[in-house]
């Protein structure tokens, strides 16, 4: 197991004691042999674990990550979809901040300070943001970057908050926040349900700047005209859950009182 640090600054080589930390970096894989050579080894050293979950993959990415980080944690998922990866990859943590990163090497681990400490700050949650100063991309198509953009406005109406970016992985959490999360999707709109029901539950959120590299090898799974719609799908099904919610519960509220009004 990685040793744990008294991280106090944003910097690799942090040394003066401020409290103890645990870090713990989630990374789903599948078929990721040929990339994890470009992310495993560039992860910061004080790291508590780096917990690889894998979608059964066929290739050598199990034994690629065990040769990179000899203690890496592996949890074989049997499972598809980066949802039940990344709940999967939250449930097997023990790091007192969690982040979470894309196996392909189109996020920069050297970034990992930023997100730690914008949670030793105070956020519950911290996303990146390819559209804040300092951020970019060099992996995202007109149409990818129209289709963020009107997603984001979207949330914006429903949710409210004042994201700069919305459909990007990368970010870090406190270990409470993601208990209130509450998540249950399965497939890539869990980044989705996680930005608006941190915005339900009212988490401290965080932006810091992040820039996105194409990706090393192979082709993404992702699907923008179908996982936008499902992304949109999630949005509206938060949207009238909560209100659904919100409306129940004053309902009970009124039967409470009226009850309490007949008994006095």
């Amino acid at each position: 197991m990685m040793p744990s640090y008294h991280i106090s600054s944003l910097s690799d080589s942090a040394t003066e004691i401020v409290e103890p930390v645990k870090v713990s970096v989630i990374i789903p894989t599948l078929n990721e042999e040929k990339n994890l050579q470009h992310v495993l080894p560039r992860i910061p050293k004080w790291v508590h674990e780096v917990i690889i979950v894998d979608g059964r993959s066929t290739d050598k990415t199990v034994e690629v990550a065990r040769s990179l980080i000899p203690d890496v944690v592996v949890v074989m998922e049997k499972r598809k979809g980066k949802g039940i990866a990344i709940r999967t990859g939250f449930a097997a943590a023990t790091g007192d901040i969690i982040v979470m990163i894309d196996a392909d090497g189109s996020m920069a681990p050297e970034e990992i300070p930023l997100f730690v400490g914008a949670v030793m700050a105070g956020a519950d949650y911290v996303r990146g943001s390819r559209f804040m100063q300092g951020g970019g991309t060099d992996d995202m198509e007109l149409y990818r970057r129209l289709g963020n953009w009107g997603i984001l406005m979207i949330a914006r109406v429903l949710f409210g908050g004042n994201f700069s970016d919305f459909c990007y992985g990368y970010c870090a959490f406190s270990r409470n926040a993601i208990k209130k999360l509450e998540l249950r999707s399965t497939g890539f709109e869990i980044e989705t349900e996680i930005n608006v029901r941190a915005l339900q539950t009212k988490l401290r959120i965080a932006e810091v700047p992040s820039f996105e590299s194409p990706r090393v090898h192979g082709k993404s799974n992702l699907s923008a005209v179908p996982d936008g719609l499902r992304i949109v799908r999630v949005m509206v099904k938060e949207f009238f859950g909560a209100r659904l919610q919100s409306n129940s519960a004053k309902t009970q509220e009124v039967k409470r009182v009226k009850k309490d009004e007949t008994a006095a």
